[in-house]
């Protein structure tokens, strides 16, 4: 019978979430939705030297900002809590007791100091020292020990770590969905440590047990925690426990070149690599909600870094990626990250939404810019979006160019009145004339009487135009000359060409 599909995310609060680390969850949300299946997030927090204050909640914010929010986790839904591990730190003694009377695990008194010593020795060699099958039995541990010994270090207090015990002369072959079948020789694995004697569990031991005890069917992970997946599966042979599929997934890598996509790529390229922005005492981090990113964007974006439905559709919205999502279709080799699809994707949800709610959202950022007192009414804040929404990537960019609109202009693109004689002078003299006797101010009429008149006239369009653009808006840019005259109204309009015509 197959099991029912309950998948997570794990993430560590040692600082922001990576966007990485964001894809990693929004591709658990995906496959659990896509079968019907639970999605849960379990904060990984056992090593409390790398707590760090205000993270868990940023995990938290994130997510929901996002729009994948988890299905279970610390507070919510907790059918299977405390969803900290830091919580369940009680739990993990007994299969750590479990392994070493099975004799999959064994206990190691060897202190840090004789252990780099250890190392510096084998380097002086060309060598590598790592603790295995070809050290273990002359190292202070349980293996070289007497049980009498043992008792008597423990009952005294002595430093210890639980060690796994790998077994020797293996070949593992592991199945994982994404990359097939991956091979391990055991001889080339380290004995990790699973449990310290401070009544922490490492790593590996935490996330054996939790996600047998939470049910877990899937483990969908980065490609970092590729090299962990013998041990995982040892662990689960070692406890007699059925093992859940795994799929490790490609990294996402730097614009220029490989390796993995870093903090520092982001800041000198100018793009965010969190999804929040992320304070400290020393600086500021960028986050894509912040940006101006919107959380749709940024989740197409994501979804289709390491993955693709087949086709060459690009844009999805979360329930069409859920209903495409499959895991075989997640490639194996990294996704480069490429901020300036980043932008596209936007530039396509921000001009997809209505021109009503992108004016409020304009709004908003008029009243940032103290421009919230400005005389505009909502409909008119609409049309002016509608206008130019098209040449924009986020909201932040409509002030740019819109602002003439509201503002007349103070400076004029040099480039253009260069070009201006006393003959601009006199044309746009008698084009105000005309825009003042028109009776109907609308952007079809004004076009029409204008543009017959100067046929009439035999005046060239280049003449009119492009200074009359100029006076309106400062320089040659924005869009449908007549409409932005009916937007700004006949007053407006001739006040600026007057202006113009003084100024220049």
């Amino acid at each position: 019978m197959t099991r029912p599909v309950r998948v997570r995310f794990a993430p560590s609060p040692t600082g922001p979430l990576h966007i990485g680390g964001v894809r990693t969850a929004l591709f658990n949300y995906l496959f659990a939705k896509k079968h019907g299946g639970v999605f849960y997030l379990r904060i990984e927090d056992t090593d409390q030297t790398r707590f760090v204050p205000g993270a868990e909640a940023y995990i938290f914010e994130a997510l929901e900002w996002l729009g994948i929010s988890p299905d279970e986790t610390v507070g919510k839904n907790e059918k299977f809590g405390p969803y900290r591990q830091s919580e369940r730190k009680v739990i993990y003694k007994k299969y750590a007791d479990q392994l070493i009377e099975k004799g999959w695990a064994y206990y190691a008194f060897d202190s840090a100091e004789k252990l780099d010593e250890l190392r510096k020795q084998a380097e002086a060699e060309g060598k590598t020292f790592i603790y295995n099958h070809t050290v273990r039995e002359q190292l202070d541990n349980s293996l070289a020990l007497s049980k009498e010994e043992v008792d008597q270090r423990i009952a005294n207090g002595d430093a210890f770590v639980v060690r796994f015990k790998t077994p020797t002369n293996e070949i593992l072959e592991l199945k994982d969905i994404i990359r097939g079948t991956v091979k391990f020789d055991t001889n080339l694995l380290d004995d990790k440590v699973l449990y310290k004697s401070d009544g922490m569990p490492t790593y590996h031991l935490a996330n054996i047990v939790d996600d047998h005890l939470m049910e877990t069917s899937h483990v969908i992970r980065g490609e970092e925690w590729l090299p962990s997946l013998p041990l995982h599966h040892l662990l689960y042979k070692a406890f007699g426990w059925e093992a859940p599929e795994f799929a490790h997934l490609p990294l996402i890598l730097k614009p220029v070149g490989n390796g993995k996509l870093s903090k520092r790529d982001g800041d000198k390229m100018g793009f965010p690599v969190f999804p929040l922005e992320w304070k400290t005492e020393e600086s500021t981090s960028m986050g894509y909600r912040e940006q101006g990113y919107f959380p749709e964007a940024v989740v197409n974006f994501l979804a289709l870094l390491g993955w693709n439905d087949g086709t060459d559709k690009e844009l999805f919205s979360l329930e069409e990626l859920v209903a495409s999502f499959d895991l075989t279709r997640v490639n194996k080799s990294g996704a480069k990250f490429d901020p300036d699809k980043n932008k596209w994707f936007n530039h396509q949800y921000l001009v997809q939404k209505s021109d009503e709610e992108l004016a409020i959202l304009f709004k908003v950022e008029l009243e940032k810019r103290h421009f919230d007192k400005l005389s505009v009414t909502d409909e008119k804040l609409t049309k002016i979006v509608g206008l130019v929404k098209e040449r924009a990537n986020f909201v932040t960019d409509l002030w740019d160019l819109a602002d003439y609109f509201f503002v007349a202009p103070t400076s004029y693109d040099e480039k253009v009145t260069k070009k201006w004689n006393e003959e601009t002078k006199e044309t746009l003299t008698k084009v105000a004339e005309q825009l003042n006797a028109y009776a109907d101010f609308t952007s079809q009429a004004i076009e029409d009487n204008l543009k017959a008149w100067m046929t009439a006239n035999e005046i060239g369009m280049g003449k009119v135009m492009q200074p009359l653009r100029l006076s309106l808006v400062g320089e040659l840019k924005g869009p449908h000359l007549f409409d932005i005259i009916e937007m700004i109204g006949k007053q407006e309009t001739i006040k600026r060409i007057e202006k113009a015509i003084a100024t220049i």
